[in-house]
């Protein structure tokens, strides 16, 4: 009886210590796959799936959840320069259980195709998130597209070349216009280009101290985050920073820099602009230009926030959108 008590502590206890060995040799050697994990408990947890669409030999990577249809239109978010569909979850967290949301991830970045420049300028991503949109049948019925930083400018242009399929729109710290003060993180590129130091971005961190650089620059407050986990961010951008850069060069090239501010004027959606007061990145005086615009639009200016809305005002961040989105629905009803 003893021996018998004794073997099945001993088994109960290996089965305890196994998922607790996976996650400190995890913690300890790859972080960057812990992290990784937790994005997908985190998905899990919040109702989203990750699913894919194919437009010919083109491949979409998507999260969703709850099916379009219902009281409100669905939502399209688009992230920016960099990220990934996940970096919508803090926010996801607090819109409504029952809200229909498609979150991809933009042209080349993560599970999206890696095509070639022409796929990553900002018209080229519009074009290829418009396959998208049909794809999926999004644009049955009109929805709401959310984009911040790169995806604004993309959520813009989109806007302006797709009007039909749109409801509203909400440009987070969009990337695109002609500011009327420079950012830090622009004046900091141009001295970078003086110097013929073009391969050195702070938005393309190598090494710990240059993402620790990038998450201040992009955060009023940035997190206080520990070594593996810093390690375990690195880890899973290094590998993709050739695309990075290749990416960059187009969306900051003559074509794609001010396209927003080219095709603002033939933007018709009810607008709503959110923007960090302290965005170092992109200056909020791009609120100032869209305004003038587009003097219909809504403004709201975030305080004690930079560039990175959805990781430092995240139920902010939603609470404005889904109120947005219900006033608009209730216009039109």
């Amino acid at each position: 009886m003893e021996l018998s008590v004794a073997k099945t502590l001993m088994l109960t206890g290996g089965i305890v210590f196994l998922p607790v060995l996976v996650f400190v040799t995890s913690y300890v050697f790859w972080p960057g796959v812990l992290l990784k994990a937790y994005n997908w408990y985190l998905r899990r947890r919040q109702g989203m799936v990750v699913r894919y669409a194919h437009v010919g030999r083109y491949r979409f990577c998507y999260s969703s959840r709850g099916t379009p249809g219902g009281a409100t239109p669905s939502l399209l978010l688009m992230h920016g320069f960099g990220a990934t569909k996940d970096m919508w979850l803090p926010v996801i967290t607090h819109l409504p259980k029952n809200q229909h949301l498609v979150c991809v991830d933009m042209p080349g970045h993560e599970g999206t195709s890696r095509t070639g420049a022409e796929d990553y300028s900002i018209l080229g991503q519009a074009n290829r998130i418009h396959q998208f949109v049909q794809s999926i049948g999004l644009d049955k019925t009109p929805f709401h597209l959310v984009g911040t930083s790169m995806g604004g400018n993309v959520a813009g242009v989109y806007a302006a070349r797709y009007p039909s399929d749109l409801c509203s729109l909400t440009l987070v710290c969009p990337a695109g216009l002609v500011y009327p003060k420079e950012s830090e993180f622009i004046s900091h590129l141009r001295e970078l280009e003086k110097n013929k130091e073009e391969e050195s971005n702070p938005l393309i961190p190598t090494t710990p101290q240059e993402l620790e650089t990038m998450l201040k620059l992009c955060c009023h407050k940035p997190p206080n985050l520990s070594q593996q986990v810093m390690r375990g961010l690195l880890a899973n951008r290094i590998p993709n920073n050739d695309f990075y850069r290749e990416a960059f060069k187009e969306i900051v090239g003559e074509k794609s820099r001010h396209s927003l501010q080219e095709h603002l004027h033939q933007i018709t959606a009810p607008l709503q602009v959110i923007w960090g007061k302290h965005d170092q990145v992109l200056d909020v005086s791009g609120a100032t230009v869209i305004q003038t615009e587009l003097p219909h639009c809504q403004v709201d200016l975030l305080d004690d926030c930079g560039h990175a809305v959805a990781l430092e005002r995240p139920r902010k961040m939603a609470k404005l959108i889904i109120d947005f989105v219900h006033s608009e629905a209730k216009k039109h009803a």
